[in-house]
């Protein structure tokens, strides 16, 4: 691009002339510095164990991260900077997979230890996906009973008339979806959000695994959220390229994106085959959990996770969809370039004594 330089005419004996630039065309920021993402990572070797998670390691993760993540000295103080005791705060899970492969329950519970500690109120915390038999099949019910929190599942709370994503496709709508037997013009254009989402929640938590998904790449935070939170999504998924404007277009709705305090990565375990099929044979044990503000840099960085385990081991290579982050970006929901995240990796921490048994 050709640096602009503005020219000062002055009038001189009825003549019109042109003097030096006001200012340098150097000093003219045209292309102003990239934006960057900050990540924070916990790392520990013994997390797992047989692709099970030792409770207590992931205690000690999740702790370290978020006062490193929040710059708070105590965990208590690191999750009162992101959340009130007077607001409602929804955990959101990826459970289709199961316990095994989706959002891991002991990093769910390390969360709500945290946020108890800081004061917020059991009734004000709810666990939820789009499906209370997701939820139940991936031991969410157990989980929020032992806490005495709630758990809710978003297609069961039914969907919100007033709060919508509208495309131009028309979709083929299901049992479930808000305008489902209607054919009114028009009928199959709107994807309305969840009621637990628009009416229920002030403030969302968002942990996601690093799990193939055929069509996004990653059923990662973009994914999770966007697709959890609406009804009539299967026009959506059943195109990559669809798929790729709508996730973006939905997680930055205002009932959605603004109301996410942090995003977690869900990476102790690595999936690189199988979407919702847990698959452990095509998975490996990475042992980190990264925070971060940014739900893309988190995304890519599990896309290149993937990748790097598709490369060596996996019998195919399906092509990840790089469109639906890169529209993310244009979208300012987050930074799509690796070369622009910056990763602070944890060392590891004693265990912090025995699992909560509550």
């Amino acid at each position: 691009m050709n640096q602009i330089r503005r020219i000062a005419p002055v009038l001189v004996a009825g003549a019109l002339i042109f003097c030096q630039p006001l200012f340098a065309a150097e000093s003219l920021t045209l292309n102003p510095p990239a934006a960057r993402a900050h990540v924070v990572s916990a790392h520990n070797p013994l997390a797992t164990v047989a692709f099970k998670p030792t409770p207590e390691i992931v205690d000690g993760m999740v702790n370290q991260a978020i006062t490193n993540f929040t710059g708070k000295l105590t965990v208590a103080s690191a999750w009162a900077s992101l959340v009130g005791t007077n607001e409602t705060i929804g955990i959101k899970v990826f459970t289709a997979p199961g316990s095994s492969t989706g959002t891991r329950p002991s990093v769910a519970a390390a969360v709500i230890k945290g946020l108890l500690e800081a004061g917020v109120p059991t009734n004000h915390i709810i666990l939820w996906d789009r499906h209370e038999a997701d939820l139940r099949r991936a031991g969410y019910f157990e989980l929020a009973e032992r806490f005495g929190v709630r758990v809710e599942g978003a297609a069961e709370a039914g969907y919100d008339a007033k709060t919508f994503y509208e495309a131009a496709m028309i979709g083929n709508l299901v049992y479930g979806d808000l305008e489902f037997g209607k054919k009114d013009e028009g009928v199959g254009r709107k994807s309305f959000v969840s009621k637990l989402v628009s009416q229920q929640m002030t403030k969302i938590i968002n942990i996601a695994p690093v799990l193939n998904h055929n069509g996004a790449g990653v059923a990662g935070n973009l994914f999770s959220l966007a697709l959890s939170s609406v009804d009539n999504t299967v026009r959506f998924e059943v195109s990559p390229g669809r798929l790729a404007t709508a996730v973006p277009e939905i997680y930055a709705l205002p009932a959605l994106g603004e109301r996410v305090v942090l995003n977690i990565s869900d990476a102790l375990i690595c999936q690189y085959e199988g979407e919702v099929r847990g698959l452990l044979h095509y998975s490996v044990a990475l042992n980190e959990i990264r925070f971060s503000r940014d739900p893309v840099a988190l995304d890519v960085l599990a896309l290149q996770d993937l990748d790097l385990r598709r490369s060596s081991n996996s019998p195919g290579d399906p092509a990840a969809n790089r469109e639906l982050y890169k529209n993310a970006a244009l979208l300012e929901l987050g930074v799509a370039d690796t070369k622009h995240i910056d990763i602070t990796t944890l060392k590891p921490v004693p265990a912090q004594g025995p699992a909560d048994t509550r």
